[in-house]
């Protein structure tokens, strides 16, 4: 894409923004428009309706700077995360603009973009926010697990090799690795020599571990993003948001994913909530997954959160730096704890 049309896209970008901050942009009545950004989008909450916009971002692993394109992720954003939030994934609807140049969601003109419409969920029964603000139950966790457990055991397992599976995760191991050791960031020390000690070769000394895991056809097309800010538990749990622009980072073992689950929730400080899952996970899916597969899948996980920690640096002013590089470091000294239990 060329420097011309990227400044047409963030100069189109920052129009709509503006005028999806109002609330005369929206098909329904509303009093206030609450605006949050992410990595790759912008969301609307418009009284119980929430709207998300795709930033028409172009990175290694996704291309969203056309039109159909982000239209394509939208419509595959609904279809996957109705898998595990069936009612909150509304439908997806068009962003147009009249011949004044007015947008609006839902309205007349031309397209200039599209919207997936949600249904907004309270913030207070988000299980990060449960955990912080001591108002989980263990029934709560109980009804987490069992959704989860009845997911996974009703995936269908993806055809992989034995091999596959250990290059591919090879691959992503010593590529975390090696943007974490870059200099700029200043994450050298103690905790990243021991996961670099230890993660690499595992893989390879322990074989059998992932090997055994594509015989019992446990790698699925599962989440992908499966975080506490993405559980909310109403009456009927909600997992929500799951990561749908990328196919291959959704092919995952259903313990990696309960795993990272697990990992961010003793981050929290709650680290009784990964064992009641696994222990209905392997219940209800008959699976019982060795000690240390599970300690290799969270420090690997925790290693991905540092590095997605720390490439804010990246795009932000150095003033705001220290924040992202102490949580990047909170989660380096997570993998190092895991890491040290498999040497």
């Amino acid at each position: 894409m060329t420097g011309e049309a990227l400044d047409r896209n963030e100069t189109l970008l920052e129009d709509k923004i503006a005028q999806l901050r109002q609330t005369s942009a929206y098909p329904h009545h509303t009093q206030r428009i609450d605006v949050i950004e992410t990595h790759m989008s912008w969301v609307f909450l418009a009284g119980d309706i929430a709207y998300k916009l795709k930033k028409p971002v172009h990175y290694d692993f996704l291309d969203f700077t056309t039109l159909e394109a982000r239209r394509e992720d939208c419509s595959e954003e609904l279809r996957l995360n109705r898998r595990l939030a069936p009612d909150v994934y509304l439908s997806i609807v068009p962003l147009t603009i009249d011949n004044t140049g007015k947008m609006r969601v839902e309205g007349d003109g031309a397209i200039v973009d599209w919207l997936v419409k949600m249904r907004r969920l309270p913030a207070n029964r988000m299980l990060d926010f449960m955990i912080t603000h001591n108002t989980l139950r263990e029934s709560d966790v109980r009804h987490v697990a069992h959704l989860l457990a009845a997911f996974y055991k009703r995936c269908l397992p993806v055809e992989l090799t034995a091999r596959q599976y250990r290059q591919a995760y090879e691959r992503q191991v010593n590529a975390t690795l090696d943007a974490l050791a870059a200099p700029h960031y200043g994450l050298t020390g103690t905790p990243l020599k021991v996961i670099q000690d230890v993660l690499p070769g595992f893989i390879t000394c322990e074989k059998e571990l992932f090997d055994k895991r594509i015989e019992q056809h446990r790698i699925i097309e599962g989440h992908g993003d499966l975080r506490p800010e993405h559980v909310c538990l109403e009456p009927v749990p909600i997992i929500f948001d799951c990561l749908e622009f990328n196919y291959l980072f959704r092919v995952v073992d259903a313990v990696d994913e309960l795993s990272f689950l697990a990992m961010e929730c003793e981050l929290l400080g709650a680290p009784d909530i990964g064992l009641m899952l696994f222990e209905i996970y392997s219940e209800i899916c008959d699976d019982y997954p060795p000690q240390r597969l599970i300690n290799f899948y969270k420090s690997y996980r925790a290693c991905l959160r540092a590095k997605l920690a720390i490439w804010h640096i990246r795009e932000l002013d150095s003033s705001v730096w220290p924040p992202w590089r102490g949580r990047a470091n909170d989660y380096l000294h997570m993998a190092e704890e895991y890491a040290r239990q498999l040497s």
